[in-house]
């Protein structure tokens, strides 16, 4: 999926996927969940959002859906910490990495804890894992309320506490890249928020706000869709 609205353009690279997908009645994981990582541009910037896919796969798929190169994005923004969402985040070096301050702020908080229970005797290979997860939170900086005059940081906190997606604003269109405030088209069809939510309400919330405004949604593991009516 991938359309042009004046000056800005997206296309989705890779189309997510849940492990497991209650709507097609899994009760255990099937595959390995990544999520839909999402090309934005916006005259001469270039915003990748959810690099979900190993960093190998996802160079390819940029290749073949838009001809990039890794080093040829300027900034790469993640609407959640977690890793489904942040497998290929490595690969983009030369990038600018951005989040939404409350959840980089509650990653912080969430890793000390974390290191406390190292040096309260955890195993060496624990250590370096958060070892790891520190250097990647460290990298990463706080997003502006606006990336471009065009793509705005849109937060919808409760899938995680700090969750955040962009809006793209366009004369006609408003388009929501939504991250896990909605995984896939058939859970907005149905109405319903992820069954794993940091706060129930405020995800209920955040999904209200995406259907109320969302001209089209871009789910955090599916692939574009246009709003029935809009």
């Amino acid at each position: 999926m991938g359309y042009t609205y004046m000056a800005v353009e997206y296309h989705v690279i890779s189309i997510g996927t849940l492990s497991r997908n209650r709507f097609w009645n899994e009760t255990s994981a099937k595959r390995p969940a990544h999520s839909t990582t999402v090309l934005i541009r916006e005259k001469t910037t270039t915003i990748l959002v959810d690099p979900g896919l190993p960093g190998e796969l996802l160079a390819q798929r940029l290749d073949e859906r838009a001809g990039l190169k890794p080093e040829q994005i300027d900034v790469v923004f993640l609407t959640t910490f977690r890793p489904v969402h942040r497998r290929g985040l490595r690969l983009f070096s030369a990038s600018s990495w951005l989040m939404y301050e409350p959840e980089v702020e509650s990653m912080r908080g969430c890793l000390a804890q974390a290191e406390q229970n190292v040096d309260d005797g955890s195993d060496d290979e624990t250590a370096r894992l958060v070892r790891e997860e520190q250097w990647l939170l460290d990298r990463i900086k706080p997003a502006d309320e606006k990336l471009t005059p065009a793509v705005h940081l849109f937060p919808l906190v409760g899938v995680s506490p700090g969750a955040a997606g962009l809006l793209l604003a366009t004369p006609s269109r408003t388009v929501i890249v939504a991250g896990d405030a909605v995984v896939t088209q058939d859970y907005f069809a149905s109405g319903r928020v992820y069954e794993q939510v940091f706060d129930v309400e405020a995800a209920q919330s955040s999904f209200s706000e995406i259907v109320e405004i969302a001209d089209e949604v871009i789910p955090g593991h599916d692939n574009g869709f246009r709003v029935i009516g809009r």
